[in-house]
């Protein structure tokens, strides 16, 4: 007798045969994608709510309360994920600050335009280790892809080396690690195999503002904090040209091993320096100096037709650094640093190791760029958001934000009592209240608490200031008038004088 073979109850056995339990058990990943699931939600809910959310932590929120939600001891048994996920959530939620959000203008931090962002979480999810082009040769393409569209949107030589780090902190100590190799090269001394101690003396000369980052660098380089040589800057920060010459005369010799730091962006003023100058003066006083440029942020202005000219001379330096999670606007962290020796580049950080396979041909092993060898694959969301806004969308975000920072100034500046100690010249703003240490900083902590916006303060030139920047992808006129009205509205509350 021949047996009838039903369709449907054949279908049904053979999902019944995929979807069992394995032999050992449930799946150890099963459930994984209704937790992924779940958290895309509460992260989507996050993000709807930056629009309107209270910027800072709630009132009232400190360590304390924090720690009694989310401290503890450490469990002895594991917790199912998802309850894991659930404390992790009410736990972080009132501490969480609106960062990524249109109204948040504290320190220079960027948002997420929504192509990094899915670019971000896929990165997580696929989870590759660039460290070697053999292991993940998709990851380590999309890479140099990203670094090299970076360099020609930047105007560097086509031949610059790059390297993604965590931050600028971490791409200037690249850089200048870079420099170290090639000026004491020249002077007939391998650092990275005799290090420091007989080396030849290397001289580092910077402008009285550089970034703190800067002089983290050189300590961790071994070529000293205070040992550099800051020369003196004017109102704004920049770099006195002047005085950079009388600086190196006052050191001496031709030939000694000179590095030399501009700066594109001052942390609070938003100034740069005159770089055409700085490396015209260089170029006439040392033989074989390198000149690097911090551009943590300021660097994006060359991205921009109408601002580029202000940087003329820049393409001429040695080494660059910035942000990629500033301006352009990825998740963190995300710092770039260009080399125009990539031989010098590829000599301060390249190691080698039995274990570790080269490339097969002619491959970028993205390792050999940055102090780490085990990283996150961070080129993945700066080439979506390149491809996302273009060079066009790049622009208009500069600018945008450029604009906004001058509309907050003229604004506040109308107000009695307050005053914009900076020239705007950029996204930052130090606006100062009453002419007063005390009062200024009242109003910034009234600020803070009220919700509207969050920013910070710092002391310029000896004097203490509010810091408004402006580097958000997301923030529009609307949010700067809403912030300013905060601003006014806190200043009037502690006794500033209304308009008569």
């Amino acid at each position: 007798m021949t047996e009838t073979i039903d369709p449907a109850a054949s279908a049904s056995r053979d999902q019944a045969q995929t979807t069992a339990e394995p032999a050992g058990g449930p799946s150890p990943d099963a459930g994984t994608a209704d937790l992924l699931r779940a958290t895309a939600e509460r992260a989507i809910a996050f993000r709807e709510s930056l629009q309107d959310r209270h910027v800072g932590p709630r009132p009232g929120i400190g360590e304390e309360e924090l720690r009694a939600s989310l401290g503890g001891d450490l469990p002895q048994a594991g917790e199912p994920a998802s309850a894991v996920i659930e404390r992790l959530v009410s736990g972080m939620e009132p501490g969480l600050v609106a960062m990524a959000g249109p109204r948040y203008f504290g320190f220079v931090i960027g948002g997420s335009v929504p192509a990094a962002l899915a670019a971000d979480w896929l990165t997580s999810t696929w989870d590759q280790n660039l460290g070697l082009y053999l292991p993940t040769p998709a990851a380590a393409v999309v890479e140099a892809v990203a670094g090299e569209w970076l360099v020609d949107l930047f105007g560097f030589p086509p031949s610059t080396s790059v390297g993604f780090t965590t931050g600028a902190t971490m791409a200037t100590f690249t850089g200048l690690a870079a420099a170290r190799h090639a000026v004491l090269r020249r002077a007939g001394w391998d650092v990275e195999a005799n290090g420091l101690i007989g080396a030849p003396e290397v001289d580092v000369v910077l402008g009285a503002d550089a970034h703190t980052s800067v002089f983290i660098a050189l300590r961790m380089l071994g070529l000293g904090r205070d040992r550099a040589h800051q020369v003196a800057s004017d109102d704004e920060g920049r770099m006195r040209p002047t005085a950079l010459r009388e600086t190196l005369r006052a050191l001496g010799g031709r030939n000694r091993p000179t590095i030399v730091v501009a700066q594109a962006g001052e942390v609070n003023t938003g100034a740069w320096d005159e770089i055409g100058a700085v490396d015209r003066i260089v170029r006439e006083e040392r033989d074989g100096a390198w000149i690097h440029v911090d551009g943590a942020f300021g660097l994006w202005m060359l991205a921009v037709p109408t601002m580029r000219a202000s940087l003329a001379g820049i393409e001429r330096a040695d080494s660059w650094t910035t942000d990629a999670h500033k301006w352009l606007n990825v998740p963190y962290d995300c710092g770039l640093v260009f080399v125009r020796d990539s031989a010098a580049h590829r000599a301060a950080m390249g190691i080698s190791a039995a274990y570790l396979p080269p490339a097969p041909g002619q491959e970028r092993d993205p390792f050999e760029y940055v102090p780490e060898m085990s990283r996150r694959a961070r080129g993945i969301p700066v080439w979506a958001a390149l491809r996302s806004l273009g060079r066009d969308g790049i622009a208009e975000l500069v600018e945008r934000c450029c604009a906004i920072a001058r509309r907050m100034a003229e604004r506040l500046a109308a107000e009695p009592g307050v005053s914009i100690v900076n020239e705007v010249l950029l996204n930052q703003v130090l606006v100062r209240f009453d002419d007063d240490d005390a009062r200024t900083k009242a109003v910034i902590a009234a600020v803070q608490d009220d919700g509207t916006t969050w920013l910070g303060g710092t002391t310029w030139h000896g004097r203490g200031a509010m810091r408004i920047s402006v580097s958000n992808w997301w923030t529009r006129e609307d949010d700067a008038d809403r912030s300013v009205e905060a601003i006014v509205r806190a200043h009037r509350a502690l006794g500033g004088r209304a308009p008569s």
